[in-house]
């Protein structure tokens, strides 16, 4: 099949959708990437992209056609900026840049923000091929959780928004099942909707065994050692987080050590000098995904969080899938669908979202027991992982919907 994906973050981008356009072009399909420039999360185009674009024009053997757009930046006004930029660059330059272009499937990554769907549905129309949209962020209700937008006026406008697009996508995949009702409610009861949950990236399948362990974390060999790694964003809770560092017991060597960079990275940097938590908590930094197993194999947990809102708990983080390949414990603060699934795979423990006294004990908890029982967390783990979430499994599914979609007449 000649596959389209459209997606507002690719690589160098640590994203899924890489190991989804990497299967597909292994499986030999013909994929045209189209996208944007790299700057997530730090908000800024990477240096390495700027010093030579060139490099990125191809991704395994496929083209990478990239449209101009703005930066994320910082603050909530650039942050729009940015989304609008890539909406109107993708209708147009992007257009533009696929014309004459044949495809057979088109399929969208949409994380934040969902306007980035609609380029794709006018390439629907002009390239008459059945689209797929992955869901892995319910709009409106994700821009209200994390206080982008609070007017029920433009939360009611972006709904219908929502509605205009579900409506004109031909298949809809969600990462959750707790998603399916919110999407029927705008996209109708007769839309054509799939669970289609994320996977580990294959460097934590293959497991951690070779890796070495993380120099930057062997060094604190005299703490039990909680990493935390990814966006360090609004939706991750880190005021708890930060309370949690502060209610553990002093007596108890306990470190967390946060892998990642975002939004609020500068605030957590304040408020660890303020709350004197320097001992406690340490901000280590972004670091390219071929560095995580090192990082995963030094650590004695891995923390996964997300705020108290109804669209969380529906939500499974991204990380989840990654961690639990990893074979280590987990401790989760957060409710819903997440925390089901550490639960059930018996993976590790869970406090409710925001609860930071109860995210301090469960970490004293693990702390205290024995190394055999939280190598049979980690065993359970691995297996429910690969059990729940085997990505040659998801993405043969994936290939066989496409195909039906093309040759099947129906999606």
């Amino acid at each position: 099949m000649r596959i389209l994906i459209l997606t507002q973050y690719f690589w160098p981008e640590n994203f899924r959708v890489n190991d989804l356009a990497s299967d597909l072009i292994v499986r030999g399909h013909e994929v045209t990437i189209l996208t944007g420039l790299p700057n997530y999360p730090s908000g800024k185009v990477f240096e390495e992209y700027r010093a030579e674009p060139e490099k990125f024009k191809r991704f395994e053997g496929a083209e990478v056609i990239r449209i101009p757009m703005l930066s994320r930046g910082s603050g909530s006004l650039r942050l729009m900026a940015n989304y609008a930029s890539f909406v109107v660059s993708g209708l147009t330059v992007g257009a533009w840049k696929l014309r004459g272009r044949r495809f057979d499937s088109i399929f969208v990554f949409m994380i934040s923000p969902i306007t980035a769907v609609l380029p794709a549905i006018l390439q629907r129309r002009l390239k008459r091929a059945p689209l797929f949209v992955w869901i892995l962020d319910l709009w409106p209700e994700t821009l209200e959780a994390v206080g982008v937008v609070r007017s029920p006026r433009l939360l009611a406008l972006v709904g219908k928004l929502v509605r205009y697009i579900y409506k004109r996508t031909d298949h809809i995949l969600v990462q959750s099942r707790a998603f399916m009702d919110n999407v029927r409610n705008y996209a109708g009861p007769d839309a054509t909707v799939s669970y289609f949950p994320g996977w580990a990236e294959p460097i934590f399948q293959q497991g951690l065994e070779t890796a070495p362990k993380a120099s930057e974390i062997s060094l604190l060999s005299d703490s039990f050692n909680v990493v935390f790694a990814g966006n360090v964003g609004e939706a991750q809770d880190f005021p708890a987080i930060l309370d949690a560092a502060e209610a553990l017991r002093k007596d108890i060597p306990v470190r967390i050590l946060i892998i990642g960079d975002g939004r609020m990275t500068p605030w957590v940097e304040k408020e660890i000098a303020r709350r004197r938590l320097s001992d406690r908590v340490v901000l280590l930094g972004r670091f390219p995904l071929e560095r995580m197993p090192s990082f995963f194999k030094a650590a004695d947990a891995l923390l996964v969080s997300l705020k108290r809102e109804k669209i969380f708990a529906m939500t499974i983080p991204g990380k989840v899938q990654s961690y639990l390949a990893a074979g280590l414990p987990l401790l989760g603060m957060l409710d819903g669908e997440g925390g089901r699934v550490i639960r059930e795979a018996g993976a590790g423990l869970v406090s409710p979202s925001g609860d930071a006294p109860a995210l301090a004990r469960n970490i004293e908890a693990l702390a205290g027991m024995t190394p055999q029982e939280r190598a049979a967390m980690g065993a359970n783990a691995k297996a429910y992982g690969i059990a729940e979430f085997d990505r040659t499994r998801l993405l043969s599914g994936l290939e066989a919907k496409m195909r039906d979609a093309v040759w099947g007449g129906k999606a």
